[in-house]
């Protein structure tokens, strides 16, 4: 048996969620990219009593609970988190939290992984199977929405996101997005999309965003995210005070670099985070010079990331035999 387990797993965009409507039986449905920046790192071992350090302990300590109670519950674990990603940013921190320290668990504990089983238990799949299929596999996922009987909503395409391409991320370190209760009852107090907007949010997934990334067609993948971007954020903007994006200063920065040449401009989740893409290292560099003043003056960070196309890594550490 392992002596520790340790667990890196990064941060992820939701470029957008394809049926909010639920007509054919299910609902939601989502597009998701694993990004290579930031991260949640951690470290599990066995201990006397659960103890928990890091960034984001309190949240951490919960999860363990929760995943111990149902995998290994005459144990006791110490959890490090040496990094976390960045809380109600947009970019699924509580299930790359949640997922890491099950699969460690189960690692440190010899059970089979299942992320999908994990999601459920640690009640992470409301609404999407994002987070659990890009855990297990990166690149660009779609998931297939909740149906009636869903556990998790599973994945249903995947493909690799190119090796050149470049994700341009707006970052507001001052500000979070919509989550728990709140993110909550706005679900609720949305009304059901037109059959209309779910056909061509499914559309451009189907017949532009995937095959633009089989051909390597950033222009064709980028004007399928930015019409999907337009869809979601006019549905979701009664939520956002009335705007598209729950941050007019990040909107304002997305639009700089779409203007300076990116492509496929919008938010992750209920943001803060703003997002686009541009074709090479190169050209982000220099659309990130032009653009950059502008997003100090309003106290945004840009960073240039790339498409992740693995899943987390999990490393069981063994001790040493005398």
């Amino acid at each position: 048996m392992a002596a520790k387990v340790s667990v890196a797993a990064t941060a992820r965009l939701h470029l957008g969620f394809l049926d909010m409507n639920g007509a054919l039986g299910r609902k939601f449905g989502g597009l998701g990219l694993s990004l290579d920046a930031p991260a949640t790192r951690i470290t599990l071992t066995r201990a006397a009593a659960d103890t928990v350090e890091g960034p984001e302990s309190d949240r951490g300590a919960a999860l363990l609970k929760k995943a111990r109670a149902a995998l290994a519950p005459e144990s006791a674990h110490a959890l490090t988190i040496h990094e976390a990603i960045p809380a109600h940013s947009g970019f699924g921190s509580g299930t790359q939290l949640a997922l890491a320290a099950a699969a460690a668990l189960r690692r440190l504990e010899d059970l089979p992984l299942d992320a999908a089983a994990d999601a459920a238990l640690m009640s992470r799949g409301a609404r999407s199977g994002l987070g659990a299929g890009l855990f297990v596999t990166g690149g660009l996922v779609v998931d297939g929405g909740r149906g009636p009987g869903t556990r998790t909503p599973p994945v249903i395409a995947r493909a690799e996101f190119p090796e050149e391409w470049r994700a341009l991320v707006v970052s507001d370190p001052t500000a979070v997005g919509l989550h728990g209760a709140d993110e909550k009852e706005a679900f609720v107090a949305l009304p059901p999309s037109s059959d209309a907007e779910s056909g061509e949010l499914c559309r451009l997934v189907l017949m532009q965003a995937l095959p633009a990334l089989a051909e390597r067609d950033l222009a064709a993948f980028g004007a399928a995210i930015g019409r999907i971007q337009e869809i979601v954020g006019d549905y979701f903007a009664p939520a956002q005070g009335g705007r598209r994006f729950a941050s007019a200063r990040v909107e304002a920065v997305v639009g700089r670099l779409i203007r300076e040449g990116a492509t496929g401009g919008g938010q992750t989740s209920w943001g803060p985070t703003g997002f686009a893409f541009v074709e090479s290292e190169s050209a982000a560099r220099a659309i990130v010079a032009r653009a950059e003043a502008e997003a100090r003056a309003e106290g945004l960070e840009i960073a240039i990331r790339r498409g992740l196309n693995r899943g987390a890594k999990i490393d069981p550490i063994y001790a040493e035999i005398a």
